[in-house]
Order: C-alpha cells, then sequence, then structure tokens
C-alpha cells in the first residue's frame, strides 16, 4: 500500500471519529456501504475496508455480520469541550441575541415590527380584563400537552377559512413557530441527514440544523417561491426527506408562492417522496385564499406552522402547529417529553384576544401600517438609486441589492460602530448558494428612521 493511500485511510478515519466525538454520528447510527463511502471520499472500497477496520480496531465502530458497520458510544473526557455544531449555531444565532438584547438604537435589522404596532389597546384590555378576572378563571395544574383546547378549536376554524382541512385533533399548540420547528426537527432528523430549505431563509433555523447535526441543502429562492428545478435536482442528489420552506410575506425577501409553483412544488415532493414544512408566520395577514402547500395538499405530506409572535407580541409566544394525526401524535410526545406542556395562561389570552371583534380592526390597522411602511421605504431606497430584490412583495422585509463592491459583513460592523442594527444578507444564505451580489434584508419599519438616511447617503448611496 502506497503512502498515498494511508494518506487517504487517515483522512476518512480522522473525520468519522471526529464526527463521534462530536456526537454528529450517534450510537447505533450505521455507517455508509463500502460503494457509497468510496464514492464520497474518491477512494476504493479497498481503502475504505481499511478504514473501517481502524475504527473497530479503537473501538468507535462495530461490524455486524451482513448488516454493515455501526457507531459504538462515542468516548468522551470530562470537561471536554462544547461540541463544534454548538459554537456553529452559536454563531449563527448571534443576529438574533441583537434582536434580544436590544443593543441598538436604530434597528433596521429587526425581524419584528415595532411594539406599538402590535400591542395596542386590543392586547392591553384583554391583559387587564384577565388579569382582573374571577380567581377560578385557570386551574393550578398541569394541562394537556397538546394544548388548550378551546384555542385550537379556533385555529381549526381559522385554518379552514384557508381550505385547510384541520380537525381539533391535528392540532398542536407550542411556544411560538420556533418551537414547533424543534420538535419537528428533534422527531424526523437525525445527525447526518440532509434537510432541504429557502435559500435565502429563515436563519434562526439554521442555527437549529447545525446544532442537531444535520446537512443543510440550500433551495434558490425566487420571486415566485422556491426554484422547482434546483428543488428537484437538490432532492434527487442528497435524497433528502424533508424540506422547509415560507410561502408567504417571505423572510427576507418579502416575496410570496404563486399558485403554479405550488402545484410544481407539490409534484415534486410526491415525486421524490419528501415531507414539506411550510411556514406561515403572517397568515393572519394574509388572504385566506393565498395558495398554500397545506391547502393544496390536505396535511398528507405537509406540515403546517403558524404563529402570533408576529402579529400580537413578541411576548406572547404561541404557535402551532397542523398536521396529520400521525404526525401530531407523534409531536404531542415530543413535546410532552421535552418540555411537559405550554403555557395555559397565554393560550387563554391569545384565544380571548383573537375571537374579539377588536382583532379585526388590529389586522387591518397592521396591515396598512406594514403597506405605508414598505411604501415609504421604497420611496427612499429609489431616491439613493438603491433597490429591492422584490419590490411588490408583502410583509416587513425588504431584500436589498448593495451597490457592487459593497460587503454586508463589513456594513454591518461599520453601522453598528453608529449605533445602527442591520441584518447582513449572507446570514440568511446558505453555502452553496451564495450570489455574487452582497444583500442586506431591512425591516420596512425603521428604513426611514433620519438617522439610517444619513448612513445610507454616506456609504451605499450609488452614483448617479
Amino acid at each position: 500500500m502506497t503512502g498515498s493511500d494511508h494518506s487517504k485511510i487517515d483522512r476518512i478515519v480522522a473525520r468519522i471519529s471526529m464526527l463521534i466525538e462530536q456526537g454528529v454520528m450517534r450510537n447505533g447510527t450505521r455507517l455508509r456501504s463500502l460503494r457509497s463511502a468510496a464514492e464520497e471520499y474518491g477512494v476504493s472500497k479497498n481503502t475504505v475496508v481499511e478504514a473501517y477496520d481502524r475504527l473497530v480496531a479503537r473501538g468507535y465502530v462495530e461490524p455486524r455480520h451482513g448488516a454493515g458497520f455501526y457507531v459504538l458510544p462515542a468516548r468522551r473526557k470530562p470537561g471536554d469541550p462544547v461540541a463544534a455544531r454548538m459554537v456553529e449555531a452559536v454563531d449563527v444565532a448571534s443576529l438574533l441575541r441583537e434582536q434580544l438584547e436590544h443593543n441598538f438604537t436604530v434597528r433596521l435589522g429587526e425581524g419584528r415590527p415595532p411594539a406599538e404596532w402590535v400591542e395596542g389597546s386590543v392586547l392591553k384590555s384583554h391583559l387587564r380584563n384577565i388579569a382582573s378576572g374571577p380567581r377560578g378563571l385557570f386551574e393550578h395544574a398541569y394541562e394537556s400537552p397538546i394544548g388548550f383546547e378551546p384555542l385550537r378549536q379556533s385555529l381549526s376554524r381559522i385554518l379552514g377559512d384557508r381550505a385547510i382541512g384541520a380537525g381539533i385533533d391535528q392540532v398542536l399548540l407550542t411556544i411560538g413557530a420556533n418551537h414547533a420547528f424543534d420538535l419537528i426537527i428533534r422527531q424526523y432528523l437525525r445527525p447526518g441527514d440532509a434537510v432541504l430549505t429557502d435559500s435565502p431563509g429563515y436563519y434562526p433555523l439554521f442555527a437549529k440544523f447545525k446544532l442537531a447535526g444535520i446537512r443543510m441543502v440550500g433551495v434558490r429562492r425566487g420571486r415566485d417561491g422556491p426554484d422547482a428545478e434546483d428543488l428537484a435536482e437538490k432532492a434527487r442528489q442528497s435524497g433528502a426527506r424533508m424540506f422547509f420552506t415560507q410561502s408567504h410575506a417571505h423572510n427576507p425577501t418579502g416575496g410570496s408562492l404563486q399558485l403554479g409553483r405550488a402545484h410544481e412544488i407539490l409534484r415534486i415532493a410526491e415525486l421524490l417522496d419528501f415531507v414539506i414544512v411550510e411556514d406561515d408566520a403572517f397568515g393572519d395577514l394574509m388572504p385566506a385564499s393565498a395558495p398554500r402547500l397545506a391547502a393544496l395538499d390536505q396535511l398528507r405530506r405537509v406540515i403546517y406552522v403558524g404563529t402570533y409572535a408576529k402579529i400580537l407580541s413578541a411576548s406572547l409566544r404561541v404557535g402551532y402547529v397542523a398536521a396529520s394525526r400521525e404526525v401530531i401524535a407523534n409531536l404531542v410526545n415530543m413535546k410532552m417529553l421535552t418540555i411537559v406542556n405550554s403555557s395555559g395562561y397565554v393560550e387563554r389570552i391569545v384565544h380571548t384576544v383573537i375571537n374579539d371583534g377588536h382583532y379585526r380592526h388590529h389586522l387591518k390597522r397592521l396591515g396598512r401600517r406594514v403597506s405605508e411602511a414598505r411604501n415609504s421605504a421604497l420611496r427612499m431606497l429609489h431616491g439613493m438609486g438603491m433597490h429591492a430584490e422584490i419590490e411588490d412583495g408583502e410583509g416587513y422585509y425588504l431584500w436589498v441589492s448593495l451597490p457592487e463592491g459593497v460587503d454586508d459583513i463589513e456594513l454591518t460592523r461599520k453601522a453598528a460602530r453608529e449605533g445602527i442594527f442591520l441584518a447582513p444578507g449572507s446570514i440568511f444564505e446558505v453555502e452553496g448558494t451564495r450570489t455574487e451580489r452582497r444583500h442586506i434584508r431591512l425591516n420596512v419599519a425603521y428604513v426611514s428612521d433620519p438617522r439610517f438616511h444619513d448612513f445610507a447617503m454616506r456609504t451605499l448611496r450609488s452614483p448617479q
């Protein structure tokens, strides 16, 4: 055996042993077949056999007659540093930390609307009424992990208005959309699995994938939704069995899924046999008739996720999952095992609010504010010779192209020194799908701030 062969063996052994030590490949995981591993590493099957034999000798894996090689429990030393995937996840979540800690005075990178837009009199009045209500309003006991039944009944009705047939037993309440994603990932994905996701897409979700040791495969996002050809190609190449996508008022581009594209996506999912997780964070702001994958599919292979955090209040962490009865039963068990149940108090507040006649007025008022702020932001950007990729989009976000040669990360650092919080586009993009042109995500509510206008005129204005 040549020195080159030994080097290849050492590389394979080092790679697999690292994944096992970091917990990415867990106890009981089956290693790739000899043929598959040989193709992945670009070596002969004999080289893979030698590498696997070394892993057996070092106690990392065990051979099972006729079934391949399987991972043994990882050998960890007390005091080992945190796994690399935790570091990566925290790094991706750094933008989220800035949103939570409020270190900046001008907050264009903010993912939520201003508190005064969503926490108006309608919410405050209900909080006062509930706080002053009878002592017997809530029972001080654990409630069903599936969530407060009257709220699930209301959500079943709301989903019916969107042509999504979901019985009360097909709705699970969660602590916001992020909790819903966490339950789905824990239940259906394992370290080393591939998952398809929008790129650009929702960066806190990317952090969850990294934390779980999941391999992200970015699907290009266009004006009408995910690129169907790219989705089909990536699904075939990766073997991924799950695709996470946001249909409407997409974060960060502001685009929305069109009906024809929705049909294409479902056809591809059926052909290649993968599940779709559809994020509809702004569902109540969108028309009930807007094309939704869950409505076209009727929850056969679509898991539908909604939330009230971005429409009522970031402090009201209530979200939900609508799916088949089998999926909901699995997720209820996962929720029960991880957090027992969610807050019955908060779920009652949300139920009271959304069933009050004032909620409809709140949605209309919020929709007008978003539309007016969006138009104002676009006028300001046009004045600087800049534009958003999707100017006729919806929701809180503008995906803005930066002038040629401007680096989004460096721009974000420069803005931070002036107390301005920007969201660099690269954090929303999966590696391998990034374009040469750099972007930033802007929240329409803050674009007209004169301090940002002054900063942008000095650093971003394109020559006329």
